[in-house]
């Protein structure tokens, strides 16, 4: 039978990596699943990937069967609950392996170093290295706080469509967490745009008086993240910001070299 002949050599060709061709191409499928928004059909993943019907649809199955895939009623694919899991398990590990960069900034700023993913329409830190000053702040690893009042989020979103913007605004509006807050949507784009000409974030007393957050994102991250410090305002000044900004910059470019480097060489 040529087809099932065909299909085993394909299953244990090895890949010009030296890996397992089949292996690296159902993570290629999976990624591009995640590019194109979690659902696709068959003939637009073969399209994008190059490879043939058949094979996708091999793969495929394996997938479904495993349950990182599932297929809709509408015969299309999307992505499935087992991945949740793993997800959640790399994002803590993104947390850990931020670590010793943020401990780095600590040393060189003086102020608490903060990492923060989005997930979903909210902001969660996974890791944090406190500063030695014994001032405590609502950061903290697990918490979640909405985008708009804080450095991070903004951060997080200033390269966002201005419409998908505004969506996850009206999805969680945006309640003040002080009298600084930003509580309108053309205010907080505003703010994006400063962001995207300046480089860096700023939440000045936005969530919490008396703290002021510098914030950049981590460029090329696995997924979107972003690294701050913040500290009271009396110490985080301008003339401090001058300081600690190329820092950040400094230290998230070696972070995103860093998870690249763990993540190896994804298809793009």
């Amino acid at each position: 039978m040529p087809t099932s002949s065909a299909s085993t050599t394909d299953a244990a060709k090895p890949a010009a990596s030296g890996g397992v061709q089949s292996l690296e191409r159902a993570f290629d499928l999976l990624e591009r699943m995640a590019d194109a928004g979690g659902e696709v059909g068959l003939s637009e993943l073969s399209a994008s990937s190059g490879l043939p019907l058949p094979t996708i649809h091999r793969l495929m199955r394996t997938l479904v069967a495993c349950g990182y895939v599932r297929q809709q009623p509408n015969r299309r694919y999307a992505l499935g609950p087992r991945l949740i899991r793993l997800g959640e398990s790399a994002s803590r590990l993104l947390g850990t392996w931020a670590r010793p960069y943020l401990a780095r900034l600590v040393e060189e700023t003086g102020e608490t170093a903060n990492m923060a993913l989005l997930d979903g329409d909210e902001i969660v830190y996974v890791a944090q290295v406190p500063s030695k000053h014994s001032m405590r702040m609502f950061t903290e690893v697990g918490r979640r706080v909405l985008p708009h009042s804080t450095g991070v989020g903004k951060a997080l979103l200033a390269h966002t469509p201005a419409d998908e913007v505004r969506a996850l605004l009206a999805r969680t509006g945006m309640p003040a967490a002080t009298e600084k807050t930003i509580t309108t949507p053309e205010g907080f784009l505003e703010a994006l745009a400063t962001v995207r000409e300046t480089g860096y974030a700023v939440d000045d007393n936005e969530q919490e008086i008396g703290v002021r957050c510098l914030a950049v994102p981590v460029p090329d991250s696995p997924t979107a993240a972003a690294i701050s410090i913040s500290g009271p305002a009396g110490r985080v000044t301008e003339a401090a910001t001058e300081k600690i900004v190329p820092i950040l910059h400094q230290v998230a470019e070696e972070l995103s070299t860093a998870l690249a480097n763990t993540a190896g060489n994804g298809h793009g």
